[in-house]
Parts: structure tokens; C-alpha cells; sequence
């Protein structure tokens, strides 16, 4: 066990694994989402049946703690790598080739990540089922705890938390594309012909999953101003 958390590849290992919780996070959250572009009231009923049930409780707990795994990680790995370059971090040097501007900058990607992970557990997290936990009915939007179309149609007409929404979409686009393919490499699924492959195809996966959040922020805003 102690190996797993001392060698290069064990490190790449548990990042990768609590890596891919995140994207489970994301694709369930992204089928949920395209629902509301069809229905508010399907939507409301998913919001419904994902409310204060322990089911939903269970797989929020096992999310939660897979995403905190990896923020704590590359926190430790982070600092761990800038005691261990020292003075060398400062030198200038020129750019390796075939190492994407994404690889090079994760952690802080990951931070942008995060914070913007807050701000949206702020706004729908605390404002449905942390107040259906606490035994309330309506929130600090006096919207239903369950009302979950009406919340993020409140939300997103408002043109500056769409924006930021879009920039946080653009920091997880990023994250996504080294992170996937990365936890491929990891895994030992690439080698010299499918590690394009899977490269190309983590852009794709990236792309789709953020350019269909990105849709539903545009389609719920420009609905608010017709």
C-alpha cells in the first residue's frame, strides 16, 4: 500500500481513480441537465426523486469524497514536486515539445475548477437538498427546494453568472482534456498506436461534455430575454 503512495506511477494511479469520480459527477449531472431543456417538469421530478433520499445522500457522500481525494492529492503532490525542485522552478527554460499548455498547468486549472465547483454547490446544493435535510420547504430564492427548473432559470438569466459559468466550463474543458487521456496512459490502456486514439478521443468526450453544459447556460439565458 505504502508503494502505491510512493512511486511515480501509484501517485498517477490514485489521481487518475479519484479522477474519474469527477467526470462520473459531470455526466451524470450533464444527462440531468439536458432534460430541463425539454421539460422543467421532468427536471423538477429528477430534482424530486434526488432530494433528501438516502440513495441520493450515498452517491453524493462516494462523489464527494472521490473529488476530495483528488483536490487533497494534487495539493500534497503539488507542493511535494515545488520543494523538490527548489530554486529550479525559477529558472527560465524552453518549452518541451509535445507538452500541452493543460499539462503543465493542472493544478492551478484544477483550483479554477474548484472554486467554481463551490459557487454552483452554493447556489443549487445549499438551496435544494441541504434544505430539504434541514426541513425546508422554500429557499433563500423563496423557490420550492424541489424547484429546480426555477432555480437555474433564475440564476442564468443573469448575465454575469453566465459568463463566469462559461469561464469555469472553459477551466474543466481544459483539466478534462489532459486528465482523460492521461488517466488512459496511467491505466496502461495507451501505447504508441492507441495513445493518439485516446488522446483524441479524451478531446472529443472533453469537448461534447462541456460544449453541452455551455448550450444549456445559452438556451436557459436567451429564454430568459425573449
Amino acid at each position: 500500500m505504502g508503494h502505491i503512495f510512493s512511486s511515480s506511477i501509484g501517485r498517477k494511479l490514485v489521481m487518475s481513480i479519484s479522477g474519474a469520480f469527477l467526470v462520473l459527477f459531470l455526466l451524470f449531472h450533464l444527462c440531468m441537465n439536458m432534460v430541463l431543456v425539454f421539460s422543467a417538469e421532468a427536471y423538477n421530478t429528477i430534482c424530486e426523486l434526488l432530494g433528501a433520499n438516502w440513495y441520493a445522500l450515498v452517491g453524493t457522500l462516494v462523489l464527494a469524497g472521490g473529488v476530495g481525494v483528488h483536490v487533497l492529492y494534487a495539493t500534497w503532490l503539488t507542493l511535494q514536486n515545488r520543494l523538490a525542485r527548489g530554486q529550479q522552478r525559477y529558472a527560465v527554460t524552453a518549452s518541451e515539445q509535445g507538452v500541452s499548455w493543460a499539462s503543465k498547468n493542472m493544478y492551478v486549472l484544477g483550483l479554477v475548477v474548484v472554486v467554481g465547483l463551490l459557487l454552483h454547490l452554493f447556489n443549487f446544493w445549499l438551496n435544494m437538498q441541504w434544505a430539504e435535510l434541514r426541513g425546508e420547504h422554500v429557499n433563500q430564492f423563496n423557490l420550492s427546494t424541489a424547484d429546480g427548473a426555477g432555480l437555474v432559470a433564475l440564476l442564468f438569466a443573469n448575465p454575469i453568472y453566465c459568463a463566469v459559468y462559461i469561464i469555469w466550463l472553459g477551466a474543466i474543458w481544459f483539466h478534462l482534456t489532459h486528465g482523460l487521456w492521461s488517466m488512459f496512459q496511467t491505466t496502461g490502456l495507451a501505447n504508441k498506436k492507441w495513445y493518439p486514439r485516446l488522446k483524441c478521443a479524451a478531446n472529443i468526450v472533453a469537448t461534447l461534455m462541456m460544449a453541452g453544459f455551455a448550450a444549456i447556460v445559452v438556451i436557459m439565458y436567451v429564454s430568459s430575454v425573449i
